[in-house]
């Protein structure tokens, strides 16, 4: 298997997603789950082929980490519908993993077997994986925050924003899970748990934020509009930890978590 062969997982994948979400709409819930599951079978098997062919978890370039996100995506947007029966969340993880997926399929990096002696850990996969199953989770966080904002007529209620708390609250634990792998791994191949390198500050500005939110939402269970407004931004600053810090000077040639082949 190779990178090659992406595009054929991935139409497959996103027409299955795609017939999911119709199908909610029409209130066929049982073919719209049964669709979306076979979809997120289909892209796993490309996972788990190219892992195969890599011989490493495809998880070291940009480029591999958004396969995670094209993947636990609409495994979230599945799970809020089984639980909440939203009609549109599955529209909306389905568009949100198709535009991940088609900046993969316009820019596809080089996926080699090149693997750097300080991400043969076994703390790597574990660490990645989790993270990106987090972001997954409060990235549909606030796809809800998004919609109740912009999208719902009327005024959002307390019951409405439950859905997006409970998502943070699982994404935050598993964000927080992967932290304590990450200094875990940090101590194994750098010798140190924390070193507060651009990554790690930004990780950390992240976690803070969203801990914030979570007290604001304990304290204040009626600002219900301000505490969406505090989960976008939350969200922007998730970016900023994930992908955004490629971009900054103070990462250039600095920070051991900027994702190059080199």
């Amino acid at each position: 298997m190779t990178w090659n062969h992406f595009i054929f997982f991935a139409i497959a994948s996103v027409l299955l997603w795609a017939a999911g979400a119709l199908a909610a709409w029409k209130g066929k819930n049982r073919t719209a789950v049964a669709a979306t599951v076979a979809g997120l079978l289909v892209f796993f098997s490309f996972i788990i082929a190219l892992w195969m062919s890599l011989e490493r978890p495809p998880l070291r370039t940009m480029g591999e980490t958004r396969l995670w996100y094209s993947l636990f995506l609409p495994f979230a947007g599945v799970a809020v519908f089984v639980r909440w029966r939203y009609k549109w969340i599955l529209s909306f993880s389905t568009l949100l993993s198709a535009v991940f997926i088609g900046v993969n399929l316009l820019k596809p990096e080089i996926h080699n077997k090149t693997l750097m002696p300080a991400l043969q850990s076994a703390w790597f996969a574990p660490h990645v994986i989790v993270y990106m199953f987090a972001y997954a989770l409060l990235g549909a966080a606030a796809v809800m925050a998004v919609y109740l904002l912009f999208f719902k007529k009327e005024a959002p209620t307390a019951d409405e924003l439950d859905i997006s708390d409970n998502l943070v609250y699982v994404g935050l634990s598993f964000m927080t899970l992967g932290m304590l792998m990450g200094a875990l791994w940090a101590k194994e191949a750098w010798g140190h748990y924390w070193a507060w390198d651009p990554k790690e500050t930004w990780a950390a500005a992240t976690w803070m934020a969203y801990l914030a939110y979570v007290h604001f939402r304990r304290a204040r269970p009626g600002s219900i509009k301000p505490a969406l407004y505090m989960l976008l931004a939350c969200f922007v600053l998730l970016q900023m930890c994930w992908w955004g810090i490629n971009y900054l000077p103070a990462a250039q040639g600095a920070s051991v978590h900027t994702y190059s082949m080199d």
